[in-house]
């Protein structure tokens, strides 16, 4: 086989393998002419109870399980900033993303203090504070 033989086209073997752009993808009207069929609420959890894999949480489950506070919702709720929360009630910065992201939970006795800022925040606030002495 000789060199001439084959001869490679680097913008035609471009073209050709390009992955195409998922906007440019239409979809069939075939598919809008059978309606969805709704499954009943029943149907629906006796399927999931006949999977193994996914069963549903049970009433035990749910109580034996920990319930960590969501430090985004109550940081939200507040209407805080990361940066402002953290500085607020003496959170290092890394840790309160971690936790946000998913990337760690907190350990017991911070979960306990987000329960506590959860439920009294302005304690909480007051509390850690820098007293004032009054002066003589």
């Amino acid at each position: 086989m000789s060199d001439d033989a084959f001869e490679w086209d680097e913008t035609k073997a471009v073209a050709n393998y390009a992955p195409r752009s998922m906007s440019k993808m239409t979809t069939s009207p075939k598919m809008y002419k059978r309606p969805l069929r709704a499954m009943e609420r029943r149907k629906v959890e006796a399927a999931a109870n006949k999977d193994p894999d996914n069963r549903p949480l049970t009433t035990q489950d749910l109580r034996r399980m920990k319930r960590t506070p969501q430090v985004k919702i109550i940081r939200r709720a507040l209407g805080l900033s990361q940066d402002e929360f953290a500085a607020r009630y003496q959170i290092p910065i890394g840790t309160l993303r971690d936790w946000e992201q998913g990337r760690a939970t907190p350990d017991q006795a911070a979960r306990a203090y987000l329960t506590v800022i959860a439920r009294d925040p302005e304690a909480v606030r007051k509390a850690l504070s820098p007293s004032r002495q009054p002066s003589p």
